[in-house]
């Protein structure tokens, strides 16, 4: 592959994805016997790359950064002490950005030409003598290890920040125990800007008045322009501030007096967790729910604490859904998953199943019933009818029963019928104690009503009722001869099948 033509400018490049190196960590690099001939002191040096490069005009290929080697095979023959030459050679190394000039004394040359060390002294180049024994792709070598644990170091350095900031926002105090967290690591100061610019929370080293004021303006900028961030200096310390969320709020401001690799990350991570944390602040919703949780604690009633949770289709209505995923057992990322699908955060996982209150959507015309919760892929649901909140513990009841038949049937989903039959034409009370009266025997037996329940909803199918009550068929058979033994009834009689379902139906505790 050919190099451009000598005239030929280079493009600005990205910066490289691993840190820089102190030259003086490959100076101290014991078997390449390397010396430092002149130039700043090598701790203060830092390269990106080695390259080898025998061009008298090496600009066009250097990136910037680089520690540049050579053997002086491009340096003309009978170069005495006229410094011209080696003048416009770092000169163009200098202008290329190149961090240091490694110089092989074998096999063209016996020593670094003098004209050279003068020139490096002149323009502040590091020159770095390279002895016969040490190959140039030794160097290279030297230096790629070298960039690699600096780049191990580095995202060790940030993954334990993560761990550390993740930590502090699950206390008590998230705010405050982040910034404090985000400022030990940088050893600065971060702040929390609220969205009118006051400073609602701080931590850290208190910096002086003008970096204060330098990093409130920052802050400031940030929240009047669509860049998410930005950056600054004050008084020799490092500013820079993130906008949290998608429009004008909050702020996060660091203050950091020397900048290391990685702190952009960290900075960044710290940043998010405060969106989340601030994020529900300014919506509201999370100091709503927080509120009707409290109230509900506190003896209110449900159809007063309601409205706290938001939606509805105007009517206060509300549905239960209880879901089971199709295979395995849903976690907590899963469930907050179907409750975003479904448009609720009400969401509660408790074992193998997931509740979510939704609340009704919108209706779509005059006299249309509201939008109703839909089947999603990968769960089972049951869906119980839309209530009002006084009736939500009722529509939970429903729910469970939605999804057993869901279970037995394998249907993706099943609603909770609210047609009116005759049932509903008798007083409530009357068909209560009827119901308490003549399924008396089989209360008084745990797991009897629920299977007679199931059995029944599923027209005396054995496989189903053991499929929606997970257990064996067998065990199913023993429950029914158990409870048409205890009604002292023959349940293969459709009309003892009817009232006893009708019965069923109705609460008797």
């Amino acid at each position: 592959m050919q190099e451009p033509s000598a005239g030929q400018e280079p493009s600005v490049p990205p910066a490289p994805p691993t840190p820089p190196v102190p030259l003086a960590a490959l100076l101290s690099w014991g078997d390449l016997g390397l010396r430092q001939v002149t130039g700043p002191p090598a701790a203060d040096v830092t390269i990106t790359w080695a390259h080898t490069s025998e061009m008298s005009d090496p600009y066009p290929y250097l990136l910037g950064g680089e520690l540049l080697l050579t053997a002086g095979v491009h340096i003309p023959r009978g170069t005495g002490p006229d410094t011209s030459y080696f003048d416009d050679y770092v000169a163009r190394i200098v202008a290329a950005g190149g961090a240091a000039l490694g110089f092989g004394v074998a096999p063209v040359h016996d020593t670094v030409p003098g004209a050279l060390v003068a020139a490096c002294e002149a323009y502040g180049l590091p020159l770095v003598e390279v002895p016969p024994r040490t190959t140039f792709s030794g160097v290279a070598r030297a230096v790629w290890q070298l960039m690699a644990r600096a780049r191990t170091a580095e995202l060790r350095r940030i993954t334990e920040a993560q761990q550390g900031l993740a930590a502090a926002a699950s206390r008590p105090d998230p705010v405050p125990s982040v910034l404090r967290r985000l400022a030990g690591r940088l050893e600065g100061r971060a702040v929390l800007y609220g969205p009118e610019g006051t400073e609602i929370a701080a931590a850290g080293r208190e910096p002086s008045g003008e970096v204060r004021r330098a990093l409130a303006e920052l802050a400031r900028f940030v929240t009047g322009h669509a860049s998410s961030t930005a950056t600054d200096t004050a008084a020799g310390t490092g500013l820079t501030a993130y906008a949290l969320g998608t429009g004008p709020g909050f702020v996060l401001g660091v203050a950091a007096p020397h900048r290391e690799s990685g702190d952009h990350a960290i900075a960044s991570v710290a940043a998010v967790l405060l969106t989340l944390l601030t994020g529900e602040h300014q919506s509201g919703t999370g100091a709503a729910r927080s509120s009707a949780l409290v109230r509900l604690l506190l003896g209110a009633r449900r159809e007063e604490v309601a409205p706290l949770l938001g939606g509805g289709d105007g009517a206060g209505r509300w549905y239960v859904v209880h879901a089971r995923p199709t295979t395995g057992v849903p976690d907590a990322v899963s469930a907050s998953a179907l409750g975003t699908a479904l448009g609720s955060a009400l969401v509660d996982s408790a074992q193998d199943v997931v509740r979510v209150l939704v609340p009704a959507g919108p209706r779509r015309g005059a006299g249309a019933a509201p939008a109703e919760p839909a089947a999603q892929p990968g769960w089972t649901i049951g869906v119980s009818a839309g209530v009002a909140p006084a009736e939500w513990p009722a529509a939970d009841v429903q729910a469970a029963r939605a999804l057993a038949r869901a279970a037995a049937t394998r249907s993706p989903l099943v609603r909770h019928a609210e047609r009116r039959g005759f049932a509903d034409l008798v007083p409530a009370g009357e068909a209560e104690a009827h119901a308490r009266a003549l399924l008396a025997p089989v209360d008084a037996v745990p797991a009897l009503p629920e299977t007679l329940r199931a059995w029944l909803s599923l027209h005396g199918s054995w496989d189903r009722t053991a499929v929606a009550l997970s257990v064996h068929r067998n065990t199913v058979r023993q429950r029914i001869a158990r409870c048409a033994a205890l009604l002292e009834a023959d349940l293969d009689d459709p009309d003892v099948r009817m009232e006893l379902w009708f019965a069923l139906r109705h609460p008797r505790a």
